[in-house]
């Protein structure tokens, strides 16, 4: 069910049938010259709507902005603050909790640490507010990289690659504008840069050149079939203890 497509009649009756929803969190992010900005965002979005045909399942409008930092001098990237992103997640849980919806899948996208750090810690922070919520955190990329681990050719591979060429090759082919070389950042261990392009000019992390749409479906098939896993096994925890504290 693609809440933004629901009329209201439709959200209530189908809370008959769930309280599951799925959350799906993205980024405009540069993806190299071949890539959309909304790389992060389709990935995300797409297999919420295809686990939603497979299962009872509310998905919800995607959020397009997230906190990028390594791409943050790279043309075309909009960068929010960890705070606000936090906030957005907790306020969005906390209406759809009111409505009924009582478990949460969030997935993203964007695999940046401090934006996968922000949604988790928030995530902590409502589960010991709301009392009946029970949340999943989880990366796209990871899923991604985990399942589909046999058909990565490129080791490494993180960024506007293989993997992300692949998929988008596959859901949104008309968005791809043809390749970009193969590249690997050199950020300087430890030390904190301003000019972070000088170090990943191209902004890409791996080699485009072996993505494939054919890939990218078999990598979504996998992505999707993890995320009603995760909703089956949410849907039956019973997590042991109270709140602590």
């Amino acid at each position: 069910m693609i809440i933004e497509e629901l009329t209201m009649p439709e959200f209530e009756e189908g809370l008959t049938r769930t309280r599951t929803v799925y959350i799906p969190f993205g980024s405009v992010e540069e993806h190299g010259s071949h890539l959309p900005l909304s790389t992060d965002t389709i990935q995300a979005y797409e297999v919420g709507k295809k686990a939603a045909l497979q299962i009872p399942l509310f998905v919800a409008p995607p959020i397009p902005y997230g906190n990028c930092r390594s791409t943050s001098c790279h043309p075309g990237t909009i960068s929010i603050r960890t705070v606000t992103l936090k906030a957005l997640l907790k306020d969005i849980v906390r209406s759809l909790y009111s409505q009924g919806l009582r478990i949460f899948v969030i997935l993203t996208g964007h695999a940046g640490g401090a934006h996968r750090m922000a949604l988790q810690e928030a995530g902590e922070e409502l589960m010991m507010e709301l009392l009946e919520l029970r949340m999943a955190v989880v990366t796209e990329y990871d899923l991604a990289i985990t399942e589909g681990r046999a058909l990565i050719e490129t080791a490494g591979d993180a960024h506007a690659g293989e993997i992300e060429t692949s998929r988008i090759l596959y859901s949104h082919p008309q968005l791809v504008k043809g390749s970009s070389p193969e590249e690997y950042p050199s950020f300087p261990v430890g030390i904190l840069v301003r000019d972070k392009r000088s170090y990943w000019p191209g902004g890409v992390w791996g080699d485009p050149a072996k993505g494939s749409a054919e890939k990218g479906r078999r990598l979504e098939e996998l992505v999707v079939s993890k995320v009603i896993s995760l909703v089956r096994r949410l849907e039956a925890f019973e997590e042991k203890g109270g709140v602590c504290g």
